[in-house]
């Protein structure tokens, strides 16, 4: 069965120094109206995560997503710096499209994207217009300490924090995770979400982790488009 999008294979230049692998997905019978940059997890690569997001394309999103450095066919090593920089390169050689530059943008990142992408976003939130965050651990400290108690947290560095750089962003924010996540618990989606200023949505899901546009595509595309709506009006008063 063909898929109803089309997807446009690039490679692009991080200032990592990494020639990174993307893919372009676009819906073949609607003209996009808002543009995703998906920040994937750390479990697989572009052709095990795309399907995570695929979902939203019929709901009128583009959707660029890509490897980090160390991670499919994308070149170097999948360390903490590089994967910051390889997403800050990603919105910069996205924002390069004359496809996308008449569309809102919105980062939404999935697990490890997930903490990436608030840390992105405040680092960058002149240049879009809102973030989605699904099943994401809140600090690496956090969920080293899920994972190995005590010492985790003691023997992990914090090179970058989503629940500390998400306080200074200040566009609308949608926080997703699901009651019954098995990989990061909810209560680090919780944490993420009370750290965030408004205009900000929690959204309690049930079933697996990072499965929410699987079972859920319709209500987040309505969320995201509501919060795109917000957004301009607020920036109109």
């Amino acid at each position: 069965m063909q898929p109803d999008y089309t997807i446009e294979s690039v490679v692009f230049k991080s200032s990592s120094g990494n020639n990174l692998n993307g893919w372009m997905l676009k819906p073949k019978n609607t003209k996009p109206a808002i543009t995703l940059l998906h920040l994937h997890g750390n479990g697989g690569w572009l052709l095990s995560q795309f399907r995570a997001i695929t979902p939203l394309l019929k709901h009128g999103f583009q959707v660029f997503i890509f490897d980090y450095s160390g991670y499919g066919y994308s070149e170097g090593s999948a360390t903490r710096d590089n994967v910051l920089m390889d997403g800050n390169s990603a919105l910069t050689w996205l924002k390069s499209r004359p496809d996308v530059q008449q569309t809102p943008i919105v980062i939404y990142g999935q697990s490890l994207g997930g903490h990436l992408s608030a840390v992105v976003a405040s680092q960058r939130q002149n240049e879009i217009d809102g973030l989605v965050i699904e099943g994401a651990f809140s600090s690496h400290k956090d969920i080293a300490a899920d994972r190995g108690g005590f010492l985790g947290r003691i023997i992990v560095s914090e090179k970058y924090c989503g629940f500390e750089s998400i306080r200074s962003f200040k566009k609308p924010v949608l926080v997703i995770h699901s009651t019954e996540d098995k990989v990061v618990p909810f209560e680090m989606g919780q944490k993420l979400y009370e750290n965030a200023n408004a205009p900000k949505e929690f959204y309690e899901i049930v079933n697996c982790h990072i499965c929410g546009p699987k079972f859920y595509a319709d209500s987040i595309s309505q969320k995201i488009k509501k919060m795109l709506n917000s957004n301009v009006l607020n920036s109109t008063e």
